[in-house]
């Protein structure tokens, strides 16, 4: 699975502001659900039941907040970069500047959540790419930034 199989450009959000994590979960979900055709106020509901059962900071200032939702047939994900830090109960304790969120299936269809999720892992983890988008000057550039092979 590629990262562009559920990360379109104009799901690219540079300098987000936001307080809080409810601030950026509460904005995450909006616009999801906007894009989705979903209820945003269900989906907020969902990130809050998985945020409960541990945060998706995966440290690093990086973190992954997903959750199943019914009617929704593959994966989509936002990408967002925040204005500044906040925090977010990540593992290693520091505060949070890259978000994605990655709405998933809620049935089991071969295995794509994992995918999908191990695949926005795998490229956020990566020291240089976190880098790039850090210092994206766009949402385009933190696109290639994410993206890139």
């Amino acid at each position: 699975m590629r990262i562009e199989d559920f990360l379109q450009p104009a799901n690219v959000i540079v300098d987000l502001r936001a307080s809080d994590k409810e601030v950026a979960l509460r904005e995450l979900a909006g616009r999801a659900g906007t894009a989705l055709n979903q209820d945003p106020q269900a989906l907020l509901h969902a990130l809050h039941e998985r945020e409960s059962l541990g945060s998706t900071g995966l440290g690093d200032g990086i973190a992954i907040p997903h959750v199943r939702l019914e009617g929704i047939d593959r994966p989509f994900g936002i990408l967002a970069r925040l204005k500044r830090p906040i925090d977010f109960d990540a593992v290693d304790g520091q505060p949070v500047d890259i978000l994605f969120l990655l709405v998933l299936p809620q049935k089991a269809q071969g295995g794509v959540q994992l995918n999908a999720l191990a695949c926005a892992a795998r490229h956020l983890r990566d020291g240089a790419t976190a880098k790039s988008i850090r210092l994206a000057p766009n949402a385009e550039a933190a696109y290639q930034a994410i993206v890139r092979p």
